[in-house]
């Protein structure tokens, strides 16, 4: 079987095991859910006069309208988002090993880094499709909400939306790497916590923007306040993992599964 073929067929039962497992698609829908659940709570509290929420997230909510509504999507998917990416990263790579079903792979025609690649390229797809329908919830959240057709710099807000969620999940592929060197889902997921929380204290310490966990986001919410350079060099962030991730499975050995 040439390399082609074999790694058509990694990304086809890969494909299949994400469509047919329940993980994947309740911690889409719950995100894609609670996402514009809890956005249209904020619109409506803050139009209700709710200070102290205005406090909390910003002085961009206070604005209201697609502008408030937008920024506190912005700043729940830059953290909700890091959190279901690194469940689903984890639960790709960590279930082999959790369900025992790693030594099997072992006699497969397919090398392990062609699997693991197929495994980092169908959670790609996944997250592009939760973007998709995250962003089409969000706008149907609003126009439920009452704030009328989005005007201009709202269409660019949600264009930025959708691109924060595809890069946030990038920025999550560390999960993979660490439920592979952990042999399970635990530890993919306290990755996971540990850059989140990361990311919170050095936007809080005002050094987030150079951080690429937290440099898509802080980017969503003002582009003007990240470096030109920040983004890109970001991106430098998931493919050093997405390559230890790589040399991880190709190093696997069964003894130690």
């Amino acid at each position: 079987m040439k390399a082609r073929r074999r790694f058509a067929v990694a990304v086809s039962v890969e494909g299949r095991k994400l469509l047919a497992a329940r993980v994947p698609l309740v911690t889409a829908l719950l995100f894609v859910a609670g996402v514009t659940a809890i956005c249209t709570s904020v619109t409506t509290a803050v139009a209700s006069g709710s200070t102290e929420l205005v406090a909390k997230l910003g002085p961009l909510v206070a604005d209201g309208g697609w502008t408030g509504y937008l920024s506190s999507a912005t700043q729940v998917i830059g953290a909700a988002g890091f959190l279901a990416c690194g469940v689903v990263l984890s639960w790709s790579f960590g279930r082999e090993f959790a369900e025992g079903t790693i030594t099997g792979l072992f006699a497969l025609p397919i090398g392990r880094a062609m699997i693991a690649t197929a495994k980092l390229l169908v959670f790609l797809a996944w997250a592009i499709a939760v973007s998709a329908l995250s962003t089409a919830a969000i706008v149907l959240g609003g126009l439920a909400t009452g704030l009328g057709s989005p005007d201009t710099g709202a269409v660019e807000s949600l264009g930025r939306i959708f691109v924060l969620i595809v890069l946030t999940a990038l920025m999550a592929v560390p999960a993979a790497w660490v439920a592979t060197l952990t042999r399970g889902l635990l530890g993919g997921i306290a990755a996971t916590i540990a850059l989140v929380a990361s990311a919170q204290i050095l936007v809080i310490s005002g050094a987030g923007a150079w951080y690429p966990p937290a440099a898509p986001a802080l980017w969503a919410m003002s582009p003007a306040s990240v470096d030109g350079a920040a983004l890109p060099v970001s991106l430098l962030f998931p493919l050093l993992f997405a390559a230890l991730t790589l040399v991880a499975w190709r190093r696997l050995q069964l003894d130690r599964s």
